[in-house]
């Protein structure tokens, strides 16, 4: 197997939160790369970068209606995307195992749209902002407060160890980010703040209509399926003739957790797992209880 056979094998076969991390990872590098060349050979750096980055002009923001997406992809150094890709991985695991990969992405990207919106609203309401020029908007920081505030008020109570500090509940952590960005918004970066405010309250909205069994995000959610439909090969696409055949029994199967499991014990199991991860940690189940719990989650 070649090197780029490796990586193509080890894209393919990753989780959707280690898909988004490797594609943002992968822009970061090539948008530095571009700066240095352009750099040294004296060539203007910022063309590319003025079609993607998203402004607080709603004007300007007609003429490139797709930066509204785009801007999430690109950071403004190693700390930026860091600190994203740290709190998108973390996050992102725990939301994994309660909710498909589909669900991740809808709440990563109304995130990105519903923060990217209350940057542009606070800076054309507030009169604080009304001696501001031209302003941009980059970075995920909005997607991932979605999925962070998601899955913390979906799972308030389950506590996850932190280095120095020891165990804490989830939903504390993310009310401290909160916080933090609403308290930072006099002393610079007040758009940027206010993104991760509208992400965080996206994901709050979410998961609160989730539960009552209301999917805010079912129409966003059909249009992630249509468009990676886009991409995939016809060989790749599901016969229209059914094959029907026996699968082999495995002990994790989520078709044999249907048959031999009944509702009772199957909440019992999940209960029992969440007791256990709120002790010691998500990274203290078997794979045996992650492969349960991960399937438990998807029917949900």
């Amino acid at each position: 197997m070649t090197t780029k056979e490796k990586i193509k094998y080890k894209f393919q076969t990753a989780n959707v939160v280690e898909k988004l991390i490797a594609i943002n990872v992968l822009v970061f590098i090539l948008f530095f790369l571009v700066q240095t060349i352009a750099f040294l050979f004296k060539i203007p750096s910022d063309f590319l970068m003025s079609w993607l980055v998203f402004p607080k002009d709603p004007g300007e923001f007609l003429f490139k209606p797709w930066s509204i997406i785009t801007y999430s992809f690109l950071h403004s150094g190693i700390w930026h995307i860091l600190s994203n890709m740290l709190i998108l991985y973390y996050s992102g695991t725990y939301f994994l195992s309660y909710f498909s990969s589909k669900k991740l992405l809808t709440v990563y990207f109304l995130g990105v749209i519903f923060g990217a919106l209350i940057y542009m609203l606070s800076y054309n309401l507030f009169p604080a902002f009304e001696a501001t020029g031209k302003s941009y908007l980059i970075g995920a920081s909005a997607g991932v407060m979605a999925v962070l505030v998601a899955i913390a008020t979906h799972i308030p109570d389950l506590k996850i160890r932190l280095m120095f500090i020891g165990a804490i509940k989830f939903w504390y952590i993310a009310a401290f980010l909160v916080v933090l960005d609403v308290i930072q918004i006099p002393f610079g970066n007040a758009g940027g703040h206010f993104a991760h405010l509208g992400g965080a309250l996206l994901g709050f909205l979410y998961a609160k209509q989730l539960a009552k069994g209301n999917d805010i995000g079912a129409g966003f959610e059909k249009g992630i399926e249509w468009f990676l439909s886009l991409f995939e090969s016809k060989n790749n696409k599901k016969p229209k003739m059914r094959t029907v055949y026996k699968k082999p029994q495995t002990s994790t199967s989520k078709t044999q957790i249907k048959k031999n499991i009944s509702k009772d014990e199957k909440q019992q199991k999940i209960d029992s797992i969440l007791d256990k991860i709120s002790k010691s940690g998500y990274d203290s189940l078997t794979k045996q209880e992650k492969d349960f719990l991960f399937h438990a989650g998807k029917e949900n």
